[in-house]
């Protein structure tokens, strides 16, 4: 098989791990961004780095490539797109998961997290949008003409169902976030269709990720998704000829586990 090429952002932990991890399983060639790197430290008391990540996606059977890169620099991001290009000159995936909307969260605000919008710090909001949506954006559009070169080739953002439908659970700025990151998405497939590069929002559930299971007290984890098992979803559906019949869409994790037959709890 020809070489197939992976960037995953915010992979260092979490979900973005998962997937990267799940790609290299899967034979990719994976290249994985965040700003928590050995030698700059990480940013935040959860384990992980990029190196790690990268060293766990060739255990898997493929190639990571770990680079630190903090995707609110779109200097960093054209660098990381150079070498790209440069070292395989082909995109065949980008996925968009780096978001610094959880610091706080993942810093123990459990209270903070789920108080009304006008008790919340200001700073939350620019967290979603600044380092989340932009990053998403700006990483798509320095990526655009490489993954159009590539294709077909794929952009998946990670989203959440809060994008489709708000429910009195769901922060303000959280909620309009992920509406922006489905609308994004929605977007860009409209103007990438003739280059069949399909671009998607994507739906876990509650994934047992490490930020996640220090509020394993305050949450039901029935049924709850490994990281390794979105990933593996998202293996699925890079690897799906009739991908592109299903861009522009938010597509829900539980649903395609069951459409590919994939394990997402293990």
């Amino acid at each position: 098989m020809a070489e197939r090429v992976a960037w995953v952002t915010g992979a260092s932990r979490g979900i973005g791990r998962g997937i990267a991890v799940a790609l290299g399983r899967a034979g990719w060639t994976v290249w994985i961004t965040a700003r928590s790197g050995g030698a700059s430290g990480p940013t935040s008391h959860l384990p992980g780095t990029v190196e790690d990540a990268a060293a766990a996606v060739s255990e898997a059977g493929g190639r990571g490539i770990g680079v630190v890169c903090d995707h609110r620099d779109e200097a960093q991001i054209q660098a990381v797109q150079q070498r790209i290009e440069t070292e395989h000159g082909a995109l065949h995936l980008l996925v968009n998961n780096a978001w610094a909307g959880y610091e706080r969260l993942n810093a123990g605000e459990w209270a903070e997290w789920n108080a009304p919008f006008w008790q919340q710090p200001l700073g939350l909001w620019d967290a979603m949008f600044a380092s989340g949506v932009r990053t998403h954006y700006v990483t798509s559009a320095i990526c655009a003409p490489l993954l159009r070169r590539s294709s077909p080739a794929a952009i998946v953002t990670v989203s959440m169902e809060a994008g489709a439908r708000h429910e009195p659970s769901y922060g303000v700025a959280y909620s309009v976030a992920k509406a922006a990151d489905d609308r994004l998405a929605e977007a860009m497939a409209g103007q990438l269709a003739a280059d069949r590069v399909a671009s998607v929002a994507l739906y876990p559930g509650l994934v047992r990720t490490e930020g996640v299971m220090q509020f394993a007290e305050h949450l039901d984890l029935t049924g709850a998704q490994s990281a390794e098992g979105v990933g593996r979803v998202v293996a699925a559906l890079a690897a799906d000829p009739g991908l592109m019949s299903l861009t522009g869409r938010a597509l829900v994790v539980a649903d395609l586990a069951s459409h590919y037959d994939v394990d997402v709890t293990g």
